[in-house]
């Protein structure tokens, strides 16, 4: 593959076309998956059913922010040919072992959704107990991250086809749910109280994914080697064009959860709907069998590819940060934990879930601050550094979702 890539680089390739395109394409749809994930689905379908479309815009602002987002970290790694937890522990020694333990944690809260929306999708479309679809997602888990052992290319295939999976899933919910021209108005920016503002928060923490912040820029940095400065403005086109198919179907994706939800259970006055079980249960009365097995099958492709793509992260993050590394199949053991805990004790999968998403809006800064930082920095990233538009967007994003943790947290402890 870096052959044919060369060969396009050096004008040996084709000249236009998908033939030309091909080699580049792959990191873009691994890191779009972490946003699509079964912490997406808890988080839209709750906010569809309870809010109807009320919503729809603070998921296309989440999404346009999360495409520069990736496109600074994909950058970053064309750039510099290190990702963002090597150069955080390069440029920031003393506080490597803090960004360690923070990222862990952010990692175990994003595991934790992945995996438990695994493990139900087993149990809703087999009737099988929620632990021993648990155990399969594990299984199927383990089976996908071997593919790494055999190159990059494998593994984003496979990941492609579940993201497929989950876009013709969505594409008959949608069709069968009839959205209406008001779901427009859902694209006017307003709020309705304080729980549509957690909502909001949980939607942000759910689609603008900190540990998919330090992964994209491990997927580029040494997937095609750019020497020169044409190669790497060449390389950095081609990816921008893999961001935006990637990341605008995961965002057509969003879109269609939350709106099929309003239409389906806010339309019919059913708002209290905020429990994966319930609505997929819900869905055959009012949709039809096909609509609910198509949710059963879009949840487990999300849960087993973006618990996958989770394991991976952490393998980026322990390794960049404190130069230490374990196999994928103990950090995907060690990590399953968590959600092998809430399912014993009896937990409520899909409150964990928003609650994981929420816990992840907080982890957000610590990795965006440092990309931002990064990027600016002509030293570090040549040609390819970040405009000044660019970078003023960069730091209002991270502002705004500073600022909305900080205003839910006073919320919360009001309450």
């Amino acid at each position: 593959m870096n052959a044919r890539a060369a060969a396009v680089l050096d004008g040996r390739g084709p000249k236009r076309g998908l033939a030309r395109l091909l080699p580049f394409m792959g990191p873009a749809f691994i890191a779009s998956v972490a946003y699509m994930d079964p912490g997406n689905f808890a988080t839209n379908i709750q906010g569809g059913a309870q809010f109807g479309y009320l919503l729809l815009w603070v998921i296309l602002g989440a999404s346009l922010m999360a495409m520069l987002i990736q496109h600074l970290s994909a950058t970053l790694g064309i750039a510099t040919g290190r990702n963002l937890p090597q150069l955080i522990r390069a440029r920031w020694p003393k506080a490597a072992w803090f960004y360690w333990v923070q990222a862990e944690l952010v990692a175990m809260a994003t595991d934790l959704a992945e995996f438990l929306g695994a493990a139900l999708a087993f149990q809703l479309l087999f009737g099988i107990p929620l632990i021993w679809g648990a155990v399969l997602t594990a299984i199927v888990t383990f089976a996908l991250l071997t593919l790494q052992r055999r190159g990059f290319r494998p593994m984003e295939v496979a990941i492609a086809a579940f993201v497929g999976v989950i876009a013709v899933s969505y594409l008959v919910q949608l069709v069968r749910s009839h959205p209406g021209l008001e779901a427009l108005g859902g694209f006017i920016p307003r709020f309705e109280g304080p729980d549509s503002l957690y909502l909001a928060v949980g939607i942000i923490g759910a689609t603008v994914m900190p540990h998919v912040i330090y992964l994209h820029s491990s997927l580029t940095q040494n997937r095609i080697p750019a020497v020169t400065d044409d190669a790497k403005r060449q390389v950095a086109r081609m990816s921008r064009t893999d961001l935006l198919v990637a990341m605008g179907l995961a965002a057509l994706i969003n879109m269609a959860m939350l709106a099929a939800a309003a239409a389906t259970f806010h339309a019919s006055g059913q708002t209290g709907i905020a429990d994966l079980t319930q609505a997929y249960r819900t869905l055959t009365p009012l949709l039809g069998g096909g609509a609910a097995i198509a949710f059963g099958l879009a949840l487990l492709a999300s849960g087993l590819s973006s618990s996958a793509v989770g394991t991976m992260a952490g393998q980026v993050v322990m390794e960049g940060l404190i130069h230490y590394t374990i196999p994928a199949w103990l950090r995907r053991t060690i990590t399953m934990l968590p959600a092998f805990v809430v399912i014993l004790m009896g937990l409520d999968p899909t409150r964990t879930l928003i609650l994981s998403q929420v816990i992840l809006s907080f982890g957000i800064p610590f990795a965006l601050v440092p990309l931002l930082i990064f990027t600016a920095r002509r030293d570090l990233m040549g040609v390819l550094t970040a405009s000044v538009p660019v970078r003023v967007i960069g730091w209002m994003i991270a502002t705004l979702i500073i600022g909305l943790n900080v205003y839910l947290l006073a919320q919360t402890l009001l309450r």
